[in-house]
């Protein structure tokens, strides 16, 4: 993984060299039983779809580029994980999705091990273990997954994870935060600095990158499941700041269209109204995009760029700490 962005960094170096052409760059079972008695059970329950935790940030596929060299792209707003070219774009959104569902269940995994760690298993005098497993509910996180998690916070050494924020500097004038929740703090910087090192980018000073961003309540409606006139009258009536329509390409299918996403931005306050009055109009969405960091004046970058930040993106991604990557490219 690090030589592949070395490699790719170093290619994008030698073709601007040689003027060449754009380089891509306690007892998990009787604790599960508390949690699921028929009628007391917590996990038993009707439950709100609003939590005061807030929700893993969602991630918004971007679709591909456009073939012409040097192409500038206009995008409202930015995702954790942006996907790759046209040849490609089926197979990268199904693994960004997989990819997103995987952190999604991670994240609340880990949540759950430093609730049950700091708290106890009662979820009735550990609040915080209570909204942990709301959230679960709402999310249909698959039982498994909490026994697993369940049974890894009973475990001799087993520390409560701690929330880490990383600043990053990446190509084209690009500023990331990347998003931790980690139990060993020294290997979680170790492994995001090698990553950064290896791709090419630049640990920036904390603060210097994270006043580029102001964090939102979003919620995702893919585009087929919306009408767009609807939807924004809805989400405006309702009380949201913006909707936030997905980037169109030239060499986008009427498949690739379809599986985009609307984003509906909104303040704490309003977000479950906006969440109820989509529910009394039958329109679909995804609960688990509660949070998220949004660049509040985005740059553009030239395709080179963009690439070579998406595979930083991408592979700060895949280390088991890392939770979200936010950019401030369009």
């Amino acid at each position: 993984m690090g030589s592949s962005c070395t490699i790719r960094a170093l290619g994008s170096i030698l073709h601007k060299i040689t003027a060449g052409v754009s380089s891509k760059c306690p007892n998990a079972s009787a604790i599960w039983s508390l949690l699921c008695d028929s009628g007391t059970g917590l996990l038993s329950r009707n439950l709100s779809s609003s939590s005061s935790i807030s929700p893993l940030p969602s991630s918004w596929i971007s679709t591909p580029i456009g073939s012409s060299p040097g192409a500038r792209r206009t995008i409202r707003t930015v995702s954790p994980l942006s996907m790759g070219r046209r040849s490609s774009k089926i197979a990268g959104r199904k693994g960004a999705k997989d990819a997103k569902k995987a952190k999604l269940y991670s994240k609340i995994g880990k949540e759950l091990v430093s609730a049950l760690k700091k708290g106890g298993p009662n979820p009735v005098s550990n609040t915080a273990l209570a909204t942990i497993l709301e959230k679960a509910k709402e999310l249909d996180v698959p039982k498994e997954i909490l026994d697993r998690n369940i049974k890894k916070a009973s475990e001799k050494g087993q520390e409560a994870y701690i929330e880490k924020v990383y600043e990053v500097y990446g190509y084209g004038g690009a500023s990331m935060v990347v998003e931790v929740l980690t139990d060993k703090i020294t290997r979680s910087v170790a492994t995001v600095r090698e990553v950064v090192k290896n791709c090419g980018g630049k640990m920036a000073d904390p603060g210097s990158v994270l006043f580029k961003f102001r964090r939102a309540r979003v919620v995702n409606i893919k585009v087929s499941d919306a009408d767009k006139d609807q939807l924004i009258s809805v989400a405006l009536d309702a009380g949201a700041e913006d909707v936030i329509e997905p980037p169109v390409y030239e060499d986008d299918t009427e498949e690739d269209q379809s599986e985009s996403y609307y984003k509906i931005v909104s303040d704490s306050d309003n977000y479950s109204a906006i969440l109820s009055k989509l529910r009394d109009e039958g329109i679909n969405f995804e609960t688990d995009n509660g949070s998220e960091l949004l660049p509040i004046s985005p740059i553009e970058v030239d395709d080179e760029a963009m690439d070579l930040n998406k595979e930083l993106m991408t592979n700060l991604l895949e280390l088991d700490d890392v939770d979200a990557v936010y950019t401030d490219q369009k």
